[in-house]
């Protein structure tokens, strides 16, 4: 549910994903909360199965108002959020670290998704293709169109689950360490060591025909970093 808490559209405040703890550095705005989404490769899903809790790390790719996800048909956490269990999705980037001048100062800079919900199973192999599609164009792009498509087997082997983005807030720092103002005297380096994730030089399968390059494959990628 989104409500208008800003000029902006955002998400309504719940009692779960209201930010106590630096509520400063909460966002509930849909922009926020979407990029950072989009800029993520891997989402940790936690459920409880069988009495207890459980936390799988996985792909995934935002598609309109969800998070979609996909594994094996056999997969007891997909079985389980297909069956209606509550999830808790969670995305993290680490932008950088942070030094202060203080020991108790230190922290990191970061930008942060946490999402609850129940997650439902796509049915439509017409829609579980489509989901996939768009999950080959946020992590291999341009790949599906030069890839053997699935066949029907397949998709049927294929679960996927969206999980709808309704209760959900983002949480951010970025910026400089904050020391005690006597601190700012000791002479202490401080500052960022800013962090990314890059893609690096293409590594070609032994068995790779003679000629086949990688001009479809993305060469140069930034996955987690500011756009």
């Amino acid at each position: 549910m989104i409500g208008a808490m800003s000029e902006r559209p955002a998400y309504a405040v719940t009692e779960r994903t209201r930010v106590r703890r630096r509520p400063i550095r909460a966002s509930y705005d849909v922009a926020v909360v979407h990029g950072i989404l989009d800029a993520g490769l891997v989402c940790q899903l936690g459920v409880v199965q069988d009495g207890r809790p459980s936390i799988i790390p996985t792909a995934y790719v935002r598609v309109d108002d969800a998070i979609v996800v996909h594994g094996s048909t056999k997969n007891r956490t997909l079985l389980a959020l297909a069956a209606g269990a509550e999830v808790c999705c969670t995305v993290t980037h680490l932008d950088g670290l942070v030094l202060a001048r203080s020991a108790f100062h230190h922290s990191v800079n970061y930008r942060s998704v946490v999402l609850y919900g129940r997650a439902c199973a796509v049915e439509a192999e017409d829609e579980k293709e489509r989901l996939l599609r768009a999950f080959f164009a946020h992590v291999y792009p341009g790949r599906w169109d030069i890839v053997r498509p699935p066949s029907a087997a397949e998709l049927r082997a294929t679960l996927v689950v969206r999980i709808p983005i309704t209760e959900v807030s983002a949480k951010l720092r970025s910026g400089p360490p904050i020391d005690d103002e006597e601190d700012y005297a000791l002479p202490v380096w401080a500052g960022v060591a800013p962090l990314d994730q890059r893609m690096g030089p293409m590594v070609p399968d032994e068995r790779m025909h003679a000629g086949v390059d990688p001009e479809h494959a993305p060469t140069v990628a930034l996955f987690g970093g500011r756009s």
